[in-house]
């Protein structure tokens, strides 16, 4: 196996239809009263992947999460974990560890004995242990540390403490709860590449539950999304962002421009929306299923519009706009482009030259797109 960006690239088992998964949900339902926290959720997730559950607060991801592991009892539905049914099996019994948003270390144990605290309680040989965790220290480097408390730590080293400590017990499964909230930007970077090497190295199935959809598709191999207790879309990270299912979805995951409109040409190859909030016809290069002069909504990315202070040839998928607002971040500058209906678009543009033309506040643009950059959905 091999990862790239955080995908797998050799191994696409969820593909395959005689595979056999790793950790299979059935029909998981988890009620609090009347509330259904988790409801229905059935997943299948492969040896040695990293899958993040994602979605806002309150969706469910923790729930579900914390019922793979044992400590939520599902009110329905069952869970099989490596082919055995863990469903009703306490925490201390399954092949899984979990690694808590708070790292929860123990302040007056140092990182070696922090490390080593899980195998001295299972009772495993006093040599043994001493190995074990050192080469866990050494795999997150963190060798030089061993004998410091959690206070003498960075955010960043007592995170690594907390996964050496979840890892050296070589559970099958490993569950993470917002691995990297805690640290800073910058930090949450790098650790991203460290974690996803670190779980190439050692090959146990990761499942991240995070909100934060740039992290998300940098570690995992597919995405859950979650919405109000259910699995709303399942795939990787290019196929959440490109092919959204539907409105939530396209617009959780990154930006995008939403354009409501009715269908005027349905043809197999083809569809043209005619969109009054747009002002202008989108041309969509494929066919979709949906009935005649169906109500639906053309999903289209930041980063996919064109935009120039000359006009474009043809009248599909071209709009003309002021810009309203300017943001330089710096790689990219995003325009807010406020069309004639009233109607606000978000365009994005990479500065890849430090003198380029500057397109400025309240100037006339055309905006433009490539056929193939709508998705359209229908609910």
């Amino acid at each position: 196996m091999t990862t790239s960006g955080g995908a797998l690239v050799k191994a696409a088992p969820w593909n395959d239809p005689n595979a056999r998964p790793y950790v299979q949900v059935d029909r998981i339902t988890k009620s609090f009263g009347e509330f259904k926290a988790v409801d229905d959720v059935s997943l299948k997730i492969y040896k040695g992947e990293i899958f993040c559950l994602l979605g806002a607060s309150g969706c469910g991801k923790t729930t579900l999460l914390r019922m793979l592991g044992g400590f939520e009892t599902p009110s329905s539905g069952k869970i099989f974990i490596d082919g055995e049914d863990m469903t009703g099996v306490p925490p201390y019994e399954r092949p899984v560890n979990m690694m808590f948003q708070s790292y929860a270390l123990f302040p007056h144990m140092n990182v070696e004995q922090n490390v080593a605290f899980g195998l001295k309680q299972d009772g495993v040989a006093k040599s043994e242990i001493q190995d074990r965790v050192a080469t866990m220290l050494g795999l997150v480097k963190l060798g030089d540390f061993a004998k410091r408390k959690p206070h003498q730590l960075s955010g960043g080293q007592r995170q690594r403490v907390a996964l050496a400590r979840s890892l050296v017990k070589r559970p099958k499964l490993l569950l993470l709860d917002e691995p990297l909230g805690a640290l800073d930007k910058k930090l949450r970077e790098h650790t991203q590449f460290e974690l996803i090497s670190l779980q190439d190295k050692l090959g146990v199935t990761f499942v991240v539950v995070t909100h934060d959809q740039e992290e998300a598709m940098t570690l995992a191999s597919r995405i859950g999304v979650m919405n109000q207790g259910e699995i709303v879309q399942a795939g990787t990270p290019s196929e959440i962002y490109e092919f959204p299912s539907s409105k939530f979805v396209a617009d959780f995951v990154g930006s995008v421009n939403m354009f409501e409109g009715k269908l005027i040409e349905d043809e197999p190859e083809y569809v043209r929306i005619g969109s009054d909030e747009l002002g202008a016809t989108i041309y969509v290069s494929h066919g979709i299923s949906a009935p005649p002069e169906a109500t639906v909504w053309a999903a289209v990315r930041p980063e996919k519009i064109f935009m120039s202070t000359a006009a474009p040839e043809g009248t599909d998928n071209v709009v003309r706009g002021a810009v309203q607002d300017i943001a330089y971040l710096g790689d990219l500058s995003i325009y807010l482009v406020k069309l004639p209906t009233g109607k606000v678009v978000r365009v994005t543009q990479p500065n890849t030259s430090r003198h380029a033309e500057a397109i400025t506040w309240d100037q006339q643009v055309y905006l433009s797109w490539d056929a193939t950059s709508p998705v359209v959905v229908t609910r």
